[in-house]
C-alpha cells in the first residue's frame, strides 16, 4: 500500500542507458582533474597493458572522489557507471546524458543486470560500486554473492578498483570537514574472459572479495601518514557507537580528537597516525575496525538469540521521481528478525504501509548528515519503484540497524540453504 501521491507517476529506472558520446570522456578527464586541485593523488595501473574494452570494474567506494580517480584511470575509452536514484536528484539529464544505469540500492532489479549485459556487449567499460554506500569505517562493506554470478555471466575481464586515502581524507561520519591526505587508487585486471569462464560464481566471489579487501586505518599506519587536523575524531562516534567500557548504546559523542561516552565518562583520543587510545585505563581498541567489528559481533548476538528489535517514530522523506522529495511526514518504522522492515504512515489522508521482508534486502543505505535533506542521520529502506528516506527520533541507532539488516538477512538465507 503506497504513499497517496498527487503525481504517481514514478522516476523509470528501467530504460537501456544511451552509449556515452566520446567527446565527454574528454570532458569528464577534465573536470576530474580540474577537482583534483590541491590534492595529491597517484592512480597506478596493475596488469592492465594491452587491456581494452570491453571489460567489468569492480571499485571500493568511500566518496565521490572515487569517481574522479576512476575517470582518471579509464580515459579514453566510454564507461557507464552505476547510480543510486538519489545520484540523479535534481539532474536526471545529466546522468542519463553520460549514460549512467539507475538503480534502487538494496532491490532486486533484473532490468539493471540487462543494462550491464547490454554495455558489455557494445565494446564499453561497465563501472559499479558493489558496496553501494561510502564505506563507513574505511573497510571493505558487505558485497552479495550475486556479483560473482554477474561477473560470470558476462564473461569479460575484471578490473578490481582500489581506493586509499579517501576514506582518511572525507570521512563517511564527517565529510564536511576534509583532512591533507594523499589519494592512491589501483587499478588491476584480476581475471580474464578465459579464467572466468573456467571459474565457478564462488570461486569469482572469493577473488573479488580478496582484491578488493582494504583498512584505511592499517593503511594509514603502514604509510605513515600522520592526520593533525584538531577535528579528526569529530563524528566518530556515529560509527563508535557502543561503549566497549560500560557496554551503553548510542551514548557515545565525539569533539576534536576525542571520543567520549556520555553515560560512563571514558575517553579515547585518536591519535595523529589513526590509533585509539584510552585517556585512563585500559585501551579495549586501538584499531577503530575492531571496535566496529566488535559491535557487529554483538548485534550478530542479539539477532541470533532473539533480542533485537527497533522501534520508532520517523520523520519521512520519500523521492518516486528525482526532482524534489516528498514529504509524508511522521510515520512508524519497526525492524525485526521475523518481518524485517515495515514502514506505515498517512499522507494526504490515506495510510500507507511499506514492507521489506528478510530477504528482501540483502544491506541497508544509511546517512550521517544527509545532505540532500536534513543534516541528520538516516536510512533509506528501498522498495523497487520508490525509496524512503527515514529520520529516527532515537539518536545514534542507524549504524546498528545496518548491521542487523545484513545479519538478519544472513540467518534467513542460511536457513533457506538448509531446507
Amino acid at each position: 500500500m503506497e504513499p497517496n501521491y498527487k503525481n504517481p507517476k514514478k522516476y523509470k529506472t528501467a530504460k537501456y542507458p544511451i552509449r556515452q558520446p566520446i567527446y565527454l570522456t574528454y570532458l569528464i578527464t577534465l573536470l576530474s582533474k580540474i577537482m583534483l586541485i590541491g590534492k595529491k593523488y597517484k592512480v597506478e595501473k596493475i596488469n592492465m597493458e594491452g587491456l581494452k574494452p570491453p571489460y567489468m570494474i569492480l571499485s571500493n567506494h568511500q566518496y565521490f572522489v572515487d569517481f574522479e580517480l576512476t575517470a582518471l584511470g579509464t580515459h579514453p575509452h566510454r564507461v557507464n557507471n552505476v547510480v543510486n536514484i538519489d545520484g540523479y536528484y535534481r539532474r536526471p539529464w545529466l546522468l542519463e546524458w553520460i549514460g549512467a544505469i539507475c538503480t534502487r540500492k538494496f532491490t532486486t532489479d533484473m532490468h539493471l543486470v540487462r543494462s550491464i549485459g547490454k554495455v558489455l556487449r557494445r565494446g564499453d567499460i561497465l563501472c559499479m560500486y558493489p558496496e553501494a554506500r561510502y564505506s563507513p569505517c574505511g573497510t571493505l562493506a558487505y558485497i552479495p554473492d550475486s556479483v560473482g554470478k554477474l561477473v560470470k555471466m558476462n564473461k569479460v575481464p575484471l578490473v578490481i578498483v582500489v581506493h586509499h586515502g579517501n576514506h582518511l581524507h572525507t570521512p563517511f561520519w564527517n565529510f564536511r570537514k576534509k583532512r591533507k591526505v594523499p589519494l592512491y587508487t589501483t587499478m588491476t585486471q584480476v581475471l580474464t574472459a578465459e579464467q572466468i569462464e573456467k571459474m565457478s560464481a564462488d570461486e569469482i566471489n572469493e577473488v573479488i572479495k580478496t582484491s578488493m579487501d582494504y583498512d584505511e586505518y592499517r593503511y594509514q599506519k603502514e604509510n605513515g601518514i600522520l592526520i593533525t587536523e584538531p577535528y579528526r575524531a569529530e563524528g566518530m562516534h556515529k560509527i563508535l557507537y557502543q561503549c566497549p567500557h560500560c557496554l551503553t548504546e548510542s551514548k557515545m559523542d565525539s569533539k576534536g580528537t576525542e571520543i567520549f561516552c556520555t553515560e560512563c565518562g571514558k575517553r579515547w583520543n585518536l591519535n595523529e597516525d589513526g590509533t585509539l587510545s584510552a585517556l585512563e585505563g585500559e585501551t579495549e581498541f586501538s584499531h577503530v575496525p575492531d571496535w566496529f567489528e566488535w559491535e557487529r559481533a554483538n548485534v550478530i548476538k542479539q539477532v541470533e538469540d532473539g533480542t533485537y528489535s527497533f522501534e520508532d517514530e520517523v520523520y519521512v522523506y520519500s523521492l518516486p521521481r528525482c526532482w524534489r522529495f516528498e514529504k509524508l511526514g511522521y510515520g512508524r518504522l519497526t525492524h525485526d528478525p521475523e518481518n524485517g522492515f515495515v514502514l506505515e504512515g498517512n499522507y494526504r489522508s490515506a495510510d500507507y504501509r511499506i514492507e521489506r521482508k528478510p530477504l528482501q534486502t540483502n544491506s541497508l543505505h544509511i546517512e550521517y548528515d544527509y545532505c540532500y535533506i536534513d543534516p541528520y542521520d538516516c536510512v533509506d529502506i528501498s522498495t523497487e519503484n520508490d525509496s524512503f528516506y527515514c529520520y529516527p527520533k532515537k539518536q545514534n541507532v542507524v549504524t546498528k540497524m545496518a548491521f542487523a539488516t545484513e545479519a538478519i538477512y544472513q540467518m534467513h538465507l542460511n536457513k533457506t540453504r538448509n531446507n
